[in-house]
């Protein structure tokens, strides 16, 4: 099958507006979670990595989800030569909840679920900027945004494209936050992941671009080598009590790859900070014979944004491949989970070359993913 080399990328977040600025405030131990009085997402002050409104108030003809999309595609694409109007390119949206808060801000009318569908928003961005092919979307709870990598990555291996752009995000609501906040699984403070006083999850708003090609021409140095998904089937939101699940998509995408546990210099774990979670992360990671390997989690920085959670946090790990430094675990202090696992507590100077991605959410879904310098 084809190599598929990265082009270009972006990341959209409350720190930062391009990959290069977020990098800077993560090496500056910039979080971008706060705690937020806002009456229309809760009637309790809680924390999170959200956007200033104002930043969202311009044209009315979009939501502040797909402006997000719009925004991070195009200051990816000003990073490369690929034309998104090319007949061998397609366009990939990964959400978990899209437009959902048009359930609480919009009157019930007649073409409202047509407006809050995926489908519609990432019909909207093809239009915007000029895809010949009916975008895919990519829904699949907190590995949308791996899988939508995978995806890509599978059309351009077997010849249906040579390029494709795949952009994700996701936006705090009322409607998000309660449902976390009814499973009690909101930190009450930033959220700490693998640590031994973690008190839950923290979220997060933002949107992350990559762009995959064929050309080795395009590509910016870096190889996305292969990647697998997985299901616990076990619990509509528990994940599994012995990580083996999470464990066979690591060893598929090893395999994939032609690569061992050993050739990995970095895992970019899911890492959400709840009691659950990190547990069964620190067990697969551990089954795969990764413990050894330097593991952060960015939810310190971004909380978890869902959707563009595995874009995000991939976008940020190839920045540390191509600087070969390896990023602390911000709120991290002392080991939580019952597995050792080599959770980075310092900025460090390494040379990298390979890193794995990892990610879980419910209905027991994992993935992973691998990039090669």
């Amino acid at each position: 099958m084809r190599p598929v080399y990265v082009a270009a990328d972006n990341i959209i977040s409350p720190i930062g507006n391009t990959t290069a600025r977020n990098m800077e405030q993560l090496k500056n131990g910039v979080s971008g979670i706060a705690e937020h009085n806002n009456a229309d997402i809760s009637s309790t002050s809680f924390y999170a990595s959200l956007f200033n409104e104002d930043d969202f108030k311009n044209d009315a003809n979009y939501t502040k989800f797909e402006k997000l999309l719009i925004a991070s595609v195009e200051q990816a694409l000003s990073g490369c030569d690929i034309n998104p109007k090319d007949e061998r390119t397609i366009l990939i949206v990964s959400s978990t909840k899209g437009n959902i808060s048009l359930l609480e801000t919009e009157p019930d009318r007649p073409d409202l679920k047509t407006r809050i569908a995926l489908h519609t928003s990432a019909k909207l961005i093809a239009e915007y900027f000029g895809f010949k092919h009916t975008p895919l979307v990519v829904s699949n709870a907190c590995i949308s945004g791996i899988m939508a990598i995978l995806t890509g990555l599978r059309l351009i291996q077997t010849g249906q494209y040579d390029n494709a752009v795949l952009v994700g995000a996701d936006v705090i609501t009322k409607f998000v936050l309660s449902g976390f906040q009814s499973f009690q699984a909101v930190s009450n403070e930033p959220c700490k992941p693998f640590d031994a006083n973690r008190t839950g999850i923290t979220l997060g708003e933002g949107a992350a671009t990559l762009i995959l090609t064929a050309h080795e021409k395009y590509s910016n140095g870096i190889k996305v080598l292969s990647g697998a998904v997985s299901n616990d089937a076990n619990h509509i939101s528990a994940p599994s009590r012995t990580g083996e699940e999470l464990c066979q998509a690591i060893e598929q995408s090893l395999d994939d790859a032609g690569l061992t546990a050993l050739d990995i210099d970095l895992a970019s774990a899911h890492g959400t900070a709840t009691m659950y979670n990190d547990e069964m992360e620190a067990k697969a990671l551990a089954l795969a014979g990764l413990s050894n390997v330097p593991t952060n989690s960015l939810k310190g920085y971004y909380g978890h944004t869902l959707g563009a959670a595995g874009l995000i946090e991939s976008v940020i790990s190839l920045q540390s491949l191509k600087e070969g430094i390896v990023l602390p675990t911000l709120g991290f202090e002392s080991l939580g989970v019952s597995n050792d696992i080599n959770v980075t507590t310092h900025l460090t100077s390494s040379p990298i070359k390979t890193f794995i991605k990892t990610a879980s959410g419910f209905g027991g879904c994992n993935g992973a993913v691998i990039f090669r310098k």
